[in-house]
């Protein structure tokens, strides 16, 4: 066997794909409809040769689109240790499910009595939520995990409000995660940095000395992103609330901490959770996903409605409150991704405990088997993911962005670079439970085939990614000077 064959990546049949622009030929037509009975009017300013759209056969459109797919890698094409953001496999029986007729093709505006069957989905998701974390309330409308937590902080502004409070500030940590602080910020808060410990995780004398009558409360993200368990947050918690604030929980990483963190115990007021991550529906290129927020007794109140309860052996939708903060989605929420969710979650049972397990077993591995080549700034035990930096590869002048770019090369998708800001040239991966021992050693020879080639063969490394079909980018002029249209 060749030396490549420890990773997938390889060189082959790689089909370069022309703009379409470039494909259309004038007089090329794709579809036969019958002639019209319907005498031709065309719109002025609208006529066929002024669209600039391309004129394609079937066989153009079909190919097209057919390589391109070819290019794309997700969880069904790999290992995809994206870090900061569970990206794991998801099984097939959730899409059958989700492709059931009575499923797929059931309307939000049909009456309750028509639509039992997905509010017993919606109504069991959100039980089962509130039983995995340790609280008594949960929405299911928040469209995706940035819009939980806008839904979150609205949330405990909400119960601000009806104190007669008025606060003007959030505390979030140096490990939160990036969309924290825009969250609090949408809401009217101004955002304050709480600096973790020497050892990644928050200090309770951090948060009491920031904790004033201004503040609203905390967020934490926990376990955080450095992949370590905020173990100080039930007296974290305790401050908080001396102090008339409340605390936000991100449940972004709760793939870690199913069945062994009770949140509500531990002081946690709102949490919310990545249905989209941890509970293994599809996302990415933007959607969909799932915000769910659960909420303990005091914050009940103020959650959105409509509301599913059950009376008399029936469901029925109840009106939100008085002191509700309104709708946050046009109908419940992203129904297909609640019911992937759903069987997911009826699928393991309690096995979601088992899960977390060997998430955290599979971050540690990659963790020992990497630690002698690259640098462990916290190189205590891990969660869910593991951070490694640069540091013994910079005297070769290969960087972090040269290691991801060498992994592309060896069939890997990189992991999260760069982040978090607070490790500098951060290299956080995260394996999920979804991965086999034979497919972590493989990742594993990826990169410490990657750190030999830092000192034997730099330039190999600057020059990566080789065997794709687009070479290393301009990132950051792509970034400033984006082209939008099919003129180049």
């Amino acid at each position: 066997m060749s030396e490549q064959s420890r990773w997938p990546g390889m060189s082959g049949l790689v089909l370069a794909e022309p703009l379409l622009w470039e494909k259309g030929c004038p007089g090329r037509i794709g579809a036969s409809l019958p002639e019209s009975d319907v005498p031709a009017a065309p719109l002025e300013g609208f006529e066929r040769e002024t669209t600039g759209l391309p004129d394609l056969s079937e066989v153009d459109v079909v190919r097209h689109f057919t390589r391109l797919s070819t290019w794309n890698f997700g969880v069904d094409t790999g290992m995809y240790p994206l870090g900061s953001c569970t990206m794991k496999y998801n099984p097939k029986i959730n899409e059958k499910l989700a492709a059931l007729p009575a499923f797929c093709n059931a309307h939000p505006l049909a009456p309750a009595q028509l639509s039992q069957g997905a509010m017993r989905i919606i109504h069991e998701t959100e039980q089962a939520l509130c039983e995995i974390t340790g609280l008594t309330a949960c929405t299911l409308q928040p469209s995706a995990g940035a819009h939980g937590e806008l839904t979150g902080i609205m949330l405990i502004q909400a119960w601000h409000r009806a104190q007669g409070h008025t606060r003007t500030k959030m505390l979030i940590p140096d490990t939160a995660h990036g969309t924290n602080p825009a969250s609090a910020a949408l809401c009217g808060y101004a955002a304050v940095k709480v600096p973790s410990g020497p050892d990644g995780i928050l200090t309770a004398e951090a948060v009491a000395e920031l904790m004033d009558e201004d503040c609203a409360g905390i967020m934490v993200t926990n376990p955080n992103t450095l992949g370590l368990f905020e173990s100080n947050l039930a007296e974290i918690a305790r401050i908080v609330h001396e102090r008339g604030g409340l605390v936000y929980g991100d449940g972004a990483n709760l793939n870690a901490i199913m069945g062994y963190a009770d949140l509500g115990r531990i002081g946690v007021d709102v949490m919310h959770m990545n249905l989209h991550k941890t509970f293994s529906t599809p996302h990415g290129g933007g959607g969909p996903g799932s915000g769910a927020v659960c909420v303990g007794p005091v914050l009940e109140p103020f959650l959105p409605g409509p509301r599913v309860a059950e009376e008399d052996g029936r469901l029925v939708w109840k009106a939100a409150g008085p002191q509700s903060i309104g709708r946050l989605h046009p109908f419940y929420g992203q129904f297909g991704v609640i019911l992937r969710a759903w069987a997911y979650i009826r699928t393991l049972g309690p096995a979601l405990k088992r899960a977390s397990e060997l998430a955290v077993l599979n971050a540690n591995y990659i963790k020992a088997q990497l630690r002698d080549v690259y640098e462990l700034p916290y190189p205590q035990a891990s969660l869910h993911e593991c951070v490694f930096t640069d540091k013994k590869q910079e005297p070769f002048g290969v960087s972090t962005m040269d290691i991801a770019k060498g992994l592309i090369d060896r069939g890997y998708h990189p992991p999260t670079i760069y982040f978090p800001l607070v490790v500098h040239g951060a290299i956080m991966i995260e394996p999920t439970e979804t991965e086999s021992l034979g497919d972590l050693d493989g990742f594993i020879a990826a990169m410490r085939d990657i750190a030999e080639k830092a000192e034997s063969d730099a330039a190999s490394l600057h020059a990566a990614p080789r065997l794709t079909t687009v070479g290393r980018v301009d990132e950051v002029g792509a970034a400033r000077k984006p082209v939008l249209t099919g003129d180049m």
